[in-house]
């Protein structure tokens, strides 16, 4: 993902590459993290913040952010899976003010808590099925660190339950409603672990979810409209499945465009008011696979 987001700039230009970059520097804070939409120092906001300045091949605040990160670990019994998932993404991101490895062994022992009877991962302690989402997280937070996840048989598991007739997958069995994000993990996933795909996932994507008046990517066929976040994701997707969506790049730049805003960050749909710096990570990871 990070290869590809770093090929926004050469879509953007030089002034709204440089507005981006303020935007993210904006929600920098002084305990070392970067801000949510309330202001708040947080590892989930910190963890898109460090993959946006990477891509805009923007140096990292290494000192400040190792002390914020070991902040986080020296609390790590309080975090949330999502959040443990995070530590472990913005540790890896840390190359001169490296936390070691063995330090980190909390965080794994954290993540193993929210293993799930059918070999998956959930968000939720003490599940019987995991989530395509959780699965997709868990496994990057092992291999951010070239870790192997533990028990990738039981991940395969987890996610031929949640796939549907249709090619696309759900993201858990308590709403078995395929949808975008979750095929898009699944898509990750699977082709890191070599599972085969169904023939029908791209064409799912491509012309179920593709919202024609708009150029965007609805998070499943049904919705009312598309999103950023789905439509960087599906982009993804269709990428690694090597389908080619070249003659819709006009239209989807035009989405794109749409979310835009001249102070420098990116709204997550038409119906979002706010701006935070995890949909300007989907902005440019999306606009890196429309420049290639």
């Amino acid at each position: 993902m990070l290869q590809v987001a770093r090929l926004a700039p050469s879509v953007l230009g030089e002034d709204a590459t440089g507005l981006i970059r303020e935007f993210i520097w904006k929600h920098h804070n002084k305990d070392g993290g970067f801000s949510d939409r309330d202001e708040n120092s947080d590892l989930y906001y910190t963890s898109f913040a460090i993959d946006s300045l990477t891509a805009l091949s923007e140096p990292l605040p290494e000192t400040a952010l190792k002390g914020f990160l070991s902040g986080k670990l020296a609390e790590v019994e309080s975090l949330d899976f999502v959040h443990l998932c995070c530590l472990a993404r913005c540790a890896s991101a840390l190359k001169d003010e490296k936390i070691p490895v063995e330090d980190l062994k909390p965080v794994w022992d954290g993540i193993e808590k929210y293993r799930t009877d059918d070999g998956g991962y959930n968000q939720a302690e003490k599940m019987a099925t995991g989530s395509a989402y959780a699965c997709f997280l868990a496994y990057g937070a092992y291999a951010d660190h070239q870790l192997k996840v533990p028990d990738s048989d039981g991940i395969k598991t987890c996610l031929e339950s949640l796939k549907q007739e249709s090619g696309a997958w759900a993201n858990d069995t308590f709403l078995p409603v395929a949808n975008v994000p979750a095929t898009a993990a699944a898509v990750t996933l699977c082709r890191n672990l070599q599972i085969p795909i169904p023939p029908e996932t791209g064409p799912w994507i491509l012309e179920k979810c593709y919202h024609k008046i708009s150029g965007g990517i609805l998070p499943f066929p049904e919705a009312p409209l598309p999103d950023l976040l789905s439509t960087a994701v599906a982009l993804h997707a269709l990428d690694g499945l090597q389908i080619d969506f070249g003659r819709r790049k006009d239209t989807m730049l035009d989405f794109i465009d749409s979310l835009w805003t001249n102070e420098g960050g990116f709204h997550g749909s038409w119906e979002d008011d706010d701006l935070d710096v995890e949909y300007t990570y989907y902005g440019l990871l999306a606009l890196g696979h429309l420049a290639l």
